[in-house]
């Protein structure tokens, strides 16, 4: 559904105990979140957890942090990292979990991805505290910045930024929305972190094991922090006392959208902006472009197949341009729809065939533009021999459809309700 907006507009609708938030973009939906009764989602979250077994066949271990099921512990998640001079994770490849873990070892770890179907949680031990421009290593001395920032100069001054507002034996990464960002909002977002740190220490050794030492912050607040960046120009509120706290936040951070926070009393918000209806319609595999093409979107175990048809389009003036203009259009309607689904893993694409190179490396070049918008990392591989694009994108979270259906018991899960 578009409908007449500005630039980057979030909706924000609450009742129910259910707190959702819709992201738009000239128009269109490209994110949801929600939160129900009072919890967020679990990444982020720091717990003290006790190994329950070791399995040197597979390099990993199963700790007990408390959730329905058994976290899951890689090797390179068991011990700390630490950075060379490009900024990359030093390898781990000569340690073996047995002689990092043992079994009923107590540990204090932090989500680093949502458990999934039958999947428990991924956990790591090197615990991260996310701010609005940076995020803070609290156990290791290191200084990254966001590869997004692409500026060598502007990545030379957060560095010797960070480096003079972090403490001794704590590391930073400099995040994207950073860039341009003066040193004392820095320093300030940095100190902040440090004090959430130093008043975690000493309530750590009263946590019984397993048990929750640290909850990542409420969807307000994760939003202000992740998701409201200098492109958002609107948010709309159902309610008086989001707003409030809104207004609040982004005036704190000087965020001009602080006097662009409208109030429409609604029952049902995201029925007025048309999310609902968005979202069932993302469930099915087929979508329809606006020039009446379409794509098919299939997920399996694996990976996620994208097939691109011209559809009911028959172009005006020959195959080729019908064929590029089809190419063209589902390039962005496949970024959106992997953000709007939250869809990560390998993706292969079967744009319809195209002759010219020129014309291939077109379709390619949008759709990496149109990745790029997306704050979960992706990354376009180019075509394969067989024609078919190749590209991955970061699993984090749960899926639109893991979060809004369940699967047939009828069929034995091939079919989802």
């Amino acid at each position: 559904m578009k409908h007449d907006s500005p630039g980057k507009e979030i909706v924000l609708q609450s009742h129910s105990q259910k707190l959702r938030a819709a992201v738009f973009e000239h128009g269109d939906l490209t994110e949801v979140f929600e939160e129900e009764g009072g919890s967020s989602n679990l990444v982020g979250n720091i717990y003290r957890g006790r190994v329950e077994n070791v399995l040197p066949g597979m390099q990993a271990a199963f700790v007990d942090i408390g959730l329905d099921k058994n976290a899951f512990l890689y090797v390179g998640d068991a011990v700390l990292s630490h950075f060379d001079e490009d900024d990359k994770p030093t390898s781990v490849e000569s340690v073996r979990i047995e002689h990092v873990l043992t079994s009923r070892q107590e540990l204090l770890v932090q989500i680093i991805k949502e458990p999934v179907g039958t999947k428990g949680a991924r956990i790591s031990v090197n615990l991260t505290l996310p701010g609005r421009y940076v995020v803070l290593l609290p156990q290791v001395s290191y200084i990254g910045v966001s590869r997004k920032i692409t500026d060598n100069d502007e990545r030379v001054r957060l560095r010797d930024l960070a480096d003079q507002s972090k403490p001794e034996g704590m590391g930073v990464i400099i995040r994207t929305l950073a860039e341009g960002i003066d040193g004392e909002e820095i320093a300030d977002d940095i100190s902040q972190l440090v004090a959430i740190w130093l008043a975690l220490q000493p309530k750590i050794p009263h946590v019984s094991v397993p048990g929750l030492v640290h909850k990542d912050v409420d969807l307000v607040a994760r939003l202000v922090r992740d998701w409201i960046d200098h492109d958002v120009e609107k948010i709309t509120v159902d309610q008086e006392e989001t707003a409030q706290i809104l207004r609040k936040a982004l005036h704190n951070i000087e965020h001009p959208a602080a006097k662009h926070i409208h109030v429409v009393t609604s029952d049902n918000l995201f029925g007025q902006y048309g999310v609902d209806d968005e979202i069932r319609k993302t469930l099915r595999p087929k979508v329809w472009l606006k020039s009446g093409g379409y794509l098919v979107i299939q997920q399996t175990e694996a990976l996620i197949v994208i097939d691109v048809n011209t559809g009911k389009y028959v172009g005006q003036r020959s195959l080729e341009e019908t064929v590029v203009h089809t190419n063209l259009e589902a390039a962005g309607e496949i970024a959106r729809q992997l953000r709007l689904r939250n869809l990560g893993g390998i993706i292969i694409i079967d744009f319809i065939d195209m002759t010219s190179k020129e014309d291939q490396q077109q379709v390619i070049e949008v759709l990496e533009a149109a990745c790029a918008k997306d704050k979960t990392k992706s990354q376009v591989l180019g075509l394969t021999q067989l024609g078919l694009v190749e590209m991955t994108r970061k699993k984090v979270g749960q899926t639109l459809a893991v979060r809004y259906t369940a699967p047939c018991p009828t069929c034995d899960g091939s079919g989802r309700v």
